[in-house]
């Protein structure tokens, strides 16, 4: 007779603590070209705003995806990540966003942007399109990235 096959346990495996780390310790790992980069209150707010646009599909994520996008002429605010390493992966969309005119911000953590975007995956880039169901939000997180400091 075979013997039944005993489940391990979750207390063998040893418990990792995720803690979330405070917003300091997400400046600390930014990286060089990271300007301009939002603070903390305007970080909370933008998350706020990806979280209410994913819901309805507002968004456009991911590198490929919104330098098409861009390209192509759409209009709304771009949030990149600032602890995305190699920096040459995203190098250049500030120039596009600049050269069409488009607002764009960094905000320190790519997990904090994948998971306001309801994905399980870290995000480096996401742009947020204009939509009526979250209107007063947008319009707040636009005029405060607008009045950033862009690096010269």
């Amino acid at each position: 007779m075979k013997s039944p096959k005993v489940k391990k346990e979750k207390a063998d495996r040893p418990q990792y603590e995720e803690t979330e780390k405070t917003y300091e310790e997400l400046v600390a790992n930014v990286n060089d070209i990271a300007q301009p980069l939002a603070s903390r209150k305007l970080s909370k707010k933008l998350y706020k705003c990806v979280k209410k646009a994913a819901k309805v599909k507002q968004i456009r994520r991911g590198v490929k995806e919104v330098q098409k996008f861009i390209n192509k002429g759409e209009k709304g605010i771009v949030v990149l990540a600032g602890d995305t390493l190699p920096i040459d992966v995203y190098s250049h969309l500030p120039v596009l966003c600049e050269d069409n005119n488009l607002p764009y911000a960094y905000i320190p953590s790519k997990m904090d942007l994948g998971a306001a975007a309801g994905s399980k995956r870290p995000t480096c880039v996401i742009m947020i399109k204009p939509h009526e169901d979250y209107q007063e939000a947008y319009t707040d997180c636009l005029d405060e990235v607008q009045s950033l400091n862009l690096p010269v």
